[in-house]
């Protein structure tokens, strides 16, 4: 083609000479030569110059047989009758005496119907004879000599064959001389304005011509001067075939490579254009008005307009068919051509041995070669950079640009997105199709929109262009960052779902994402900053790489696999890198759909479990919590998500920007230095009920709790912390709160036992006692109580908000209401709450604030005990004070809840309390039964001396409150409504209760009441601590009759009894009154409450106060008794010494 070329080009160059008016004056070369134009003698035969070549008259039979002979100098067009009509009609004056204007000016105006068929004829013979004629090669020597010398290829041509003008117009891009640059653009102005001057483009494309209808090839039947509408035709063929249409003519090759030629040397001036010009004529004047031609830049300025409502149709159109012509040709674009020529050449962008030489001038396919330079970090233009990013837009803007597109998704263009061709709506319809429902778009329509955005590296069309969707959100959340910088990407993704995001650039951003998150290569950052670890882990290496075996979806999960291994494991990420993927983590976080491979897996339970969930983030929430109910590849890709969350939550963007507030104010110096740890959530989880504290955020750390006890692995302190301990003691268990009971278990296994060593290591421990504590603050992160209590919380605690253990506190109280299966985890949880207060969550928050102050010493194990001694302090916090009471009266309702008892009376409960424990039930309370059993031992003085001391101290307690008596307050409720309400409703702890009981004895209906308060008084013989009034009000007679007296087995209530009836002693009139009191109260409960058998009557003699009157009467009785024994003798018969001797 190029051989062919040369020879019109340049003997067309001569006649352009003449008309370059402004360069008449400035080469006085130039302006001879164009005369020398002019004055040509006419052929014989024919028209116009080139007399004496009688190759054109040869070539072209009949050219001039019409025309009359004219002199033979001077001789001008516009003297021909057969223009002159046209010319007077269309051209201005001063042009008719330059041939070259006069030809410019017909052929610039010339419509199908404007000109006349002989004028066109005449025209046409007129360039050809020019185009023959060797002598005009001498003025492109004399004015391209610099030039000429410059450009290697043009100063190697042979003269005098046309060669070095076709050379010329060749290089016309490296042309920096003006006049010949204007001389050459002339030249080339004038050959582009006939097909049939183009040498041999007719020969190769003739079937292509007459089979797509394009236009008549016979010299002479019909003379069509402009082939603009020839070359338009064979354009839009190429296009149709590039874009597989139906009934499209496959176009040969030869033919392709002069159209594609064709459209590469019209680049400079879209006057060479002659279909676009035409077409476009009237829109240049409106949008391009002030816009010079040359160097493509009336192209350029006519496609930013293309889409406004006042360009014509038939210019849209043909502008569009010039840019699928770039798109499958970057060289038919010449600004950009030029502009990257040396970049292309310098980054192989022309040589990849990867990819078929038909796709090595495709727009997108420069375009990605050069962006990866950039993002490598190599050195590109600024103004090749500048005709990418124009170029970027032009592809957004009109999806018909890319073949792929149109011919993959011509289906759900016209099912979707018919109507929204223009600027770019059709590829966001798309892109929309795609991430609303993946099933809606095929895949090779999908690959075709990811190669498609693949050029512009994600800074498509910008949704954050100025004016674009994005732009206030860009003017109020990302204006630190400049403009075109890719990280503007990444800042709008961080606001998404913010106060500052608007709905347009919401949407614009999630399409884009979409696609993104399918192939790595569309993040410029991540690209970047983990090219070097995907070739090093990932085994990539060429910028466009393709492998089935690995995807670009497949790269990005290896990526993110090694980010978080440990050091142990090894071939981890780089830190940028691994920065740059945590940041994709987090925004693929907000919506599912950016998740490639957790929408493939779980595509069919995101229908079946989470179809109603559309709001941001609540689909994988979603997921999570069916998790059990998940098919397994869905399940293992969600499992293996929530496992990264563990390890790093600030993955769930949307919990970070709720939970702001806290994070400042508690957790900055964990959030700014996290490091894998999973130190974050651990502190949102401990300053959960704080006051900064929003309901999104206590709902989103919740639900992560949740989630963490499905599997202890979702849990990653715990995970690191104890994951040999598991795998070596809990083997086959997955569950965490199983894992957590399973390690507990061992760990009080081995302190009961006194193992010399611990089989759970110390730092497991550690981290088990924070998840205990944890799973203690909300009754959902036990599954089991949970699921048996729900229908008791349903019944009895549906106003009661779940956290700070509300939910089990109501429980608790409510605890005689509850079905069975919930009363006995209940009993449980207590049970296990006794032995370690520190998982009572309601006491160490209630009373975190005394325990500080009372309790800094004292295990954990002994802080309820330390609080119960402190518990009447003057600096005791009522509220805590009140909670340690709840939890004395539940452990004063059985045994097994109070460790310290149950430890010390090991041996007296069975030895005394058999009975009740045979009519007992696994996992329910005795209602205090045995602590009462106990209580009566107690007064009979026969229990152990360490289960004496824990008694005492009950008894103590219970006396100052009847609440802590259960037995006490089951028989005795109805009759402290009645007798003693005043007392009841103080709750000053006195045990003015229990003295008004004691005083209305005889008032007291109910025999069991009645039963309990005569125990009462039997205990308070035993010591006189158990009588709090009596206590107070004997104080000082104590301190003054009985101090050397040791308190307990009823002594000091015995001194009191010998002072009282000793007339020389004088007590306090109080203690006198109550003293006598209790005596009094004393005989009659001897009276109703009969011994029950000898040891309750030895017992009830020695806790007399008459017990040495009676002692001494028993003495007395046993002794006269021996002494008649002895006086009277033997009264059986004596038997004889003889029969005592058989």
């Amino acid at each position: 083609m190029a051989d062919c070329i040369r020879v019109p080009l340049l003997l067309f160059l001569m006649c352009i000479l003449s008309s370059l008016h402004p360069i008449h004056g400035e080469n006085n070369h130039i302006g001879k030569l164009a005369v020398n134009a002019d004055n040509q003698p006419k052929p014989p035969g024919g028209v116009g110059p080139a007399a004496g070549v009688p190759v054109a008259a040869e070539r072209i039979p009949g050219a001039g047989a019409s025309l009359p002979r004219r002199r033979s100098t001077g001789w001008k067009l516009a003297e021909e009758g057969v223009c002159r009509e046209d010319l007077t009609r269309l051209c201005p004056k001063h042009s008719w005496n330059n041939n070259l204007a006069v030809l410019e000016c017909l052929q610039d105006k010339k419509e199908e119907t404007e000109i006349a068929a002989e004028c066109n004829h005449l025209l046409w013979n007129y360039k050809l004879n020019l185009t023959t004629d060797p002598k005009f090669e001498s003025v492109a020597v004399e004015v391209c000599k610099t030039t000429i010398s410059e450009i290697k290829e043009c100063a190697a041509e042979e003269l005098g064959k046309g060669y070095l003008v076709s050379c010329l117009v060749e290089h016309r891009g490296n042309i920096s001389d003006y006049q010949c640059n204007q001389y050459i653009t002339k030249m080339t102005t004038i050959v582009f304005s006939d097909y049939r001057l183009i040498c041999g483009f007719m020969d190769q494309c003739r079937e292509d011509i007459n089979a797509l209808r394009c236009g008549s090839i016979s010299t002479g039947e019909k003379d069509i001067h402009s082939q603009g509408e020839v070359i338009a035709c064979l354009e839009k063929g190429l296009v149709r075939e590039a874009e597989e249409q139906p009934g499209a003519h496959p176009i040969k090759d030869d033919c392709k490579k002069s159209i594609m030629r064709v459209a590469e040397l019209s680049s400079d001036d879209f006057h060479l254009d002659r279909y676009l010009y035409f077409a476009c004529r009237e829109d240049r004047e409106r949008f391009c008005e002030n816009t010079l031609a040359g160097e493509g830049r009336v192209y350029k300025c006519l496609f930013n307009h293309k889409f406004e409502e006042a360009m014509s149709e038939r210019c849209r159109e043909a502008l569009t068919t010039r840019q699928k012509l770039i798109a499958q040709d970057y060289k038919v674009s010449y600004s950009l051509a030029k502009a990257c020529k040396s970049d292309l050449r310098k980054h192989h962008c022309s040589a990849d041995s990867n990819m078929p030489r038909a796709r090595e001038a495709r727009l997108s396919y420069l375009l990605l070669c050069l962006e990866s330079a950039v993002h490598r970090g190599r050195v590109v233009s600024g103004e090749c950079q500048g005709e990418m990013m124009d170029y970027r837009r032009m592809l957004m803007e009109d999806f018909s640009l890319s073949p792929e597109i149109v011919l993959h998704c011509r289906s759900e263009i016209e099912g979707h997105c018919s109507g929204l061709h223009r600027k770019g709506r059709t590829l966001h319809c798309l892109m929309r199709v795609g991430r609303e429902d993946m099933g809606t778009i095929d895949k090779d329509c999908q690959k075709a929109v990811s190669r498609h955005l693949k050029p512009d590296q994600t800074d498509t069309h910008r949704p954050y262009q100025p004016n674009g969707p994005c732009e206030s959100v860009i003017q109020t959340a990302c204006k630190h960052i400049r403009s075109g910088d890719p990280m503007i990407l990444s800042c709008l993704m961080e606001h998404l779902y913010t106060e500052k995001m608007v709905e347009d650039c919401e949407h614009r951003l999630l399409e884009l994402q979409y696609f993104i998150a399918r192939d790595w290569k569309l993040d410029p950052i991540l690209y970047k900053k983990c090219q070097g670890d995907a070739a090093r882990l990932c085994h990539t290496h060429g910028w466009n790489e393709t492998s089935e075996m690995m995807p670009p979806g497949a790269i990005f999960s290896c990526l993110y696999r090694h980010a978080y291994r440990s050091v142990e494991q090894g071939r981890r990420l780089s830190r940028d890198c691994k920065v740059e993927v945590q940041r994709i983590l987090h925004q693929r976080a907000l919506d599912v759909k950016l998740d490639p491979e957790l929408q493939r897996r779980c595509m069919t339970d995101l229908g079946k479990w989470c179809s109603e969930k559309t709001e941001a983030g609540q689909e994988l929430e979603c997921l999570q919590d069916h998790l059990e109910d998940l098919v397994s590849d869905c399940r293992d890709v969600v499992g293996n998500l929530t496992e990264l969350e563990s390890e790093d939550i600030q993955i769930e963007a949307l919990l970070m920007q709720a939970c702001e507030p806290v994070i400042q104010t508690y957790c900055h110096e964990v959030a700014d230095n996290q490091i894998n740890t999973g130190d974050l959530m651990e502190c949102l989880v401990q300053n959960k009920h704080q006051k900064e504290m929003n309901e999104k955020c206590a709902v989103g750390v919740t639900h992560f709790q949740l989630i963490q006890i499905k599997d202890f692995r979702f849990s990653y302190k715990f995970k690191t912390a104890c994951k040999e301990d598991v795998l070596k003691l809990c083997p086959n268990i997955k569950k965490k709160v199983d894992v957590v009971i399973c390690l507990s278990t061992t760990v009080r296994n081995d302190t009961l036992q006194d193992a010399k060593e611990q089989r759970v290591s110390i730092k497991c421990r550690k981290q088990l006692r924070v998840e205990e504590v944890e799973m203690s603050e909300d009754i959902r992160l036990e599954p089991e109580l949970y699921d048996s209590c729900k229908q008791d919380i349903n019944r009895l605690c549906q106003n009661v908000a779940f956290g700070n253990a509300q939910v089990i506190e109501c429980l608790k109280e409510n605890k005689r209401q509850l079905t069975q299966r919930c009363h006995q985890r209940i009993f449980k949880l207590q049970e296990n709450e006794m032995v370690d207060p520190e998982l009572d969550y309601q006491l160490m928050r209630v009373c975190k604030h005394m325990i500080r102050r009372f309790c800094t010493e004292s295990e954990g194990k002994n802080v309820l005990q330390c609080l119960k001694q402190n518990k009447n302090s003057e600096l005791m916090d009522p509220k805590c004070k009140q909670m340690i009471t709840k939890r004395q009266i539940t452990q004063n309702t059985d045994y097994r809840l109070n460790p310290v008892l149950r430890k010390a009376c090991k041996a007296d409960i069975p030895k005394f309390c058999q009975p009740i424990l045979n009519k007992a039930t696994a996992d329910s309370e005795l209602e205090g039964q045995v602590i009462s059993c106990l209580k009566l031992k107690y007064a009979d003085q026969r229990l152990s001396p360490d289960c004496e001391a824990q008694i005492q101290v009950i008894l103590q307690e219970s006396a100052l409150d009847y609440r802590l008596d259960p037995q006490l307050q089951i028989h005795c409720t109805q009759e402290i409504s009645r007798l003693c309400p005043e007392e009841a409703a103080a709750q000053e702890q006195t045990g003015q209760v229990e003295e008004c009981l004691k005083v209305n004895l005889l008032k007291i209906k109910q025999e069991g009441c009645k039963k309990e308060v005569l125990n009462m008084l039997k205990e308070s013989k035993a010591d006189i601590f158990v009588d709090p009034v009596l206590h107070t009000a004997c104080a000082l007679d104590i301190k003054h009759q009985c101090a050397a007296i040791p308190p307990g087995r009823g002594r000091q209530m015995s001194c009191l009894i010998e002072a009282l009836q000793d007339k020389r002693v004088r007590l306090q009139p109080e203690c006198k009154k109550r003293l006598q009191d209790r005596i009094d109260m004393w005989s009659y409960a001897a009276k109703v409450a009969p011994a029950d058998g000898f040891s309750d009557l030895a017992m009830q003699v020695m806790t007399s106060p008459s017990k040495n009157y009676i002692l001494t009467v028993i003495g007395a009785g046993v002794a006269l008794l021996f002494m008649g024994g002895l006086l009277c003798g033997r009264i059986t018969k004596r038997v004889t010494q003889e029969l005592k001797d058989r």
